[in-house]
């Protein structure tokens, strides 16, 4: 596995090492010594699943304290445009947004740690979209920005975008009191 850094301190892309054949392809998408080695000690305790057609957009969400989550998202099938905006407001790179494309191809996975807001664009119908979690989901703790906000100015690379009602009544970014 190779461990790309993005420019945020934390937040990483991942590059598998992938071995394809005739019967198709093999690689590791964990491996707890290797993340270990590159100051990733979370231990993830859910695994959660989507599948989302062309131009839903979902997020920008979060977990708050106490149950705060650090993630490991990647593509099963499909495409998309993962984000992660840095909301940790001690942080030198706070409100920096990085947006990376996770594909089935490219089988890309992103480290999202600890405060930060994620969120992504499928870009193909079908998209299957899988991460793992450090802690579990509370609805009392969950929160989140607007996904089109004007001052994180995220180009989603969508025509029509599908937002969920509830994605679509989050807070701006400037009326925004992050948590972390």
């Amino acid at each position: 596995m190779k461990v790309i850094e993005t420019g945020i301190n934390g937040l990483l892309l991942i590059e598998p090492r992938v071995f394809e054949d005739a019967r198709g392809y093999f690689f590791e998408s964990y491996n707890q010594a290797v993340f270990s080695k590159n100051g990733i000690s979370d231990q993830f305790v859910q695994d959660n699943q989507s599948m989302s057609m062309k131009g839903a957009v979902r997020g920008l969400h979060f977990q708050k304290n106490p149950h705060a989550q650090a993630k490991l998202v990647r593509v099963v099938k499909g495409k998309v445009l993962d984000v992660a905006v840095d909301i940790r407001k001690n942080s030198p790179t706070y409100a920096k947004v990085f947006a990376a494309e996770l594909s089935e191809k490219n089988k890309l996975m992103m480290y999202i740690p600890v405060g930060f807001a994620h969120g992504f664009a499928t870009l193909e119908d079908y998209t299957i979209f899988q991460y793992k979690c450090s802690d579990f989901y509370y609805p009392e703790t969950e929160g989140g920005i607007f996904w089109n906000d004007k001052d994180l100015n995220i180009q989603w690379n969508v025509d029509a975008p599908i937002v969920s009602d509830k994605d679509s009544k989050l807070p701006f970014f400037e009326d925004f009191d992050s948590p972390f």
